[in-house]
């Protein structure tokens, strides 16, 4: 209803009443207007995690960018931002995710910046991790490792073998191929 005039602001002097007008009018209109289509995505909402429920049964691997929560059995790998293994879960596979909190079982490695196992974690398999916490009543059986990056590929060591041999004779080849 109401609009800004420029008849009660003081006229600006005769060589700058071209400039002005055009610098004022491409400034806000040019730099404002791309500027809030790229934050955009920046301040979207975080979307919910994804469920998978206690009845569903996946096999293949998960790869996400965003959040996971299982309660289901997953037979694969899984990688995530927050992954969450609810108490009825399954996870036969590698984990692999910025943030893992373990309620239920895991059969396989888990490689995380964070990993927190609570007091009805299951996990049979190697944790490389950044921090870790081990609540009491969890179980565990594996070897832990702390890492600066855990989730980097380097970073990935290989499972321990069961039989002497297979150790013996990868110490051999080693040595081999540094001349010794």
């Amino acid at each position: 209803m109401f609009s800004k005039s420029r008849i009660n602001e003081p006229g600006p002097k005769q060589g700058e009443d071209v400039k002005k007008p055009e610098a004022s009018a491409a400034k806000p209109a040019m730099p404002k207007s791309p500027a809030p289509d790229f934050a955009a995505p920046a301040s979207k909402p975080k979307p919910p995690a994804s469920v998978l429920s206690s009845d569903l049964t996946v096999t293949g691997n998960l790869k996400t960018s965003g959040d996971i929560q299982i309660e289901g059995t997953v037979e694969g790998d899984i990688r995530a931002h927050l992954l969450t293994v609810g108490e009825t879960a399954m996870i036969k596979g590698e984990v692999i995710a910025d943030d893992v909190v373990v309620n239920g079982r895991i059969v396989g490695r888990v490689r995380g910046l964070k990993v927190r196992l609570t007091s009805t974690a299951r996990v049979e398999g190697d944790i490389i991790h950044k921090t870790i916490a081990i609540e009491s009543g969890a179980h565990f059986e594996g070897s832990v490792q702390r890492a600066d990056d855990p989730l980097a590929t380097g970073a990935k060591t290989p499972l321990p073998t069961s039989s002497p041999q297979s150790s013996a004779a990868v110490s051999k080849a080693t040595a081999a191929a540094k001349g010794e």
